[in-house]
């Protein structure tokens, strides 16, 4: 079985006193304390984001790492990686980390990670990167559209209702052509797919919730997905 849980914002990385959707995350995987791996890399792997994951993992049944592309601790990335049981992929620049990604083969990797059943997941840069393009403003103040690993079909845009114009910018976008039909999720949201199609939409705030965005005959429609709020399943 195949997973990519895909964030739109939300996690120890924005609620650190809400820790719904990781614990989510964690509860999808076989083991009891599951092997989980932080992925900094979009950040620059910052040491205080990493810092900040330790003190949020610590906290919850799971068995918590983290692999530097700036400081790698073993030269043996792939067999890190496919020790684990859950990838964790932080927020930041998506250009900048998957243009790492692939000079350090962890592209590759991560693929292949998946295709054996760990589970890939994560956050704003973190749930671009699983699909076919995505919108991102790595360039710079504006949003552009963005090439993925494409383990998703489709586009996706993050932070939907968090950021100004994501809405209305992924709107023209899957409009004008730019951008394929897809997913977009606000933060607090989280996608699940389990081999490739759309398993659960869940959430870590009331009102959060995730989309289909499409264009058909000439205008957009959003089509607003079933969400599952965790506070009622935990």
């Amino acid at each position: 079985m195949k997973q990519i849980i895909a964030m739109g914002g939300g996690g120890f990385s924005m609620e650190p006193e809400n820790l719904l959707l990781d614990q989510y995350i964690l509860q999808q995987a076989k083991a009891s304390e599951p092997k989980i791996c932080f992925l900094p890399t979009a950040s620059g792997d910052a040491d205080s984001y990493i810092e900040r994951f330790y003190h949020s993992f610590k906290s919850l049944s799971c068995e918590p790492s983290h692999l530097s592309l700036f400081k790698p601790s073993t030269r043996d990335l792939e067999g890190f990686l496919l020790d684990k049981d859950i990838i964790y992929v932080g927020g930041g620049n998506t250009k900048c980390m998957l243009a790492l990604w692939r000079e350090w083969g962890i592209d590759s990797i991560l693929r292949k990670a998946w295709e054996c059943g760990i589970i890939l997941s994560g956050l704003s840069a973190g749930s671009i990167c699983w699909f076919e393009e995505g919108t991102t403003d790595s360039y710079g103040d504006e949003l552009e559209g963005i090439k993925g690993l494409g383990l998703l079909k489709g586009s996706h845009s993050p932070h939907y209702d968090g950021e100004e114009n994501r809405r209305s910018l992924y709107h023209s976008f899957i409009k004008s052509g730019e951008l394929k039909a897809g997913y977009a999720a606000d933060d607090g949201a989280a996608l699940h797919f389990i081999d490739g199609e759309l398993h659960n939409v869940v959430s870590s705030r009331e009102h959060a919730s995730a989309y289909w965005v499409e264009r058909k005959d000439g205008a957009i429609r959003e089509t607003k997905l079933p969400t599952n709020y965790l506070k009622h399943y935990t």
